[in-house]
């Protein structure tokens, strides 16, 4: 593949997963509102937490008739995975400044990461993590006003057919990671069916978003890692 074509795949892929991803922001505002959330609360919470997953539980907990500090325990407990992702991404996107890692952090989600990580190389992964983040930012905060606003008319189908947004587009990232070409597809395969038993095993015991967490036990059926092959020159040029 050409590097343009390389480009272009690239951007395709980040900014399609960000307008699918993003509608599920819809279904956030919904929660919100439910939650007794007020418009200004709900646009506020998506722009500076953007963490599906954290949102999601703070909302639930609020909604359920939780308190405060359980409700921010919960989002907290939820957002610790995105600085793992954190520690990965750092050498792979090398923001320089205070002012760029602040930037990138707030964009370190689980779609950017793995954007990133399936990028072919580092300035690819730039551009995907940079599309990738913009597209899902933008959408998730207009779809969370739009969510809640008509939060009434969000039910039903409608929301089983958000529901089904994200795994789906994970499982498309996912694929091809698994497939005999991808290296170490072996390993691969152990960690996503490792994670899955595990977090499919734990669903009904714990509280949504938290067998995510969990799930990175699933590394362990993977045995010992393999040294990273050292980047080329272009790479490190990059």
């Amino acid at each position: 593949m050409s590097r343009a074509a390389a480009r272009s795949a690239t951007l395709r892929d980040a900014i399609g997963l960000g307008l699918a991803v993003g509608l599920y922001g819809a279904a956030f505002g919904a929660a919100a509102d439910a939650a007794g959330l007020d418009l200004w609360q709900t646009v506020t919470l998506s722009a500076l937490m953007f963490t599906g997953a954290s949102q999601f539980a703070l909302v639930g907990v609020l909604g359920a008739g939780g308190s405060a500090l359980a409700a921010v325990g919960s989002a907290l407990l939820l957002g610790t995975r995105n600085t793992v992702y954190g520690v990965r991404l750092v050498p792979l996107l090398r923001p320089r400044g205070v002012l760029p890692r602040l930037a990138t952090a707030h964009w370190v989600i689980d779609e950017t990461t793995a954007l990133s990580i399936a990028a072919p190389d580092r300035r690819l992964a730039r551009l995907a993590f940079l599309a990738g983040g913009a597209s899902i930012f933008l959408m998730w905060n207009l779809t969370t006003v739009v969510g809640a606003l008509g939060a009434a008319a969000l039910s039903g189908p409608a929301l089983a057919a958000l529901d089904a947004v994200v795994p789906a587009a994970f499982l498309a990232l996912l694929w091809p990671r698994l497939r005999a070409g991808f290296p170490e597809a072996r390993v691969q395969l152990r960690v996503a069916v490792g994670g899955a038993v595990v977090a499919l095993a734990l669903t009904p015991f714990v509280p949504a978003g938290v067998q995510v967490i969990a799930a990175v036990v699933a590394v362990a059926l993977a045995g010992r890692p393999g040294r990273a092959p050292r980047p080329t020159a272009e790479e490190e040029m990059a």
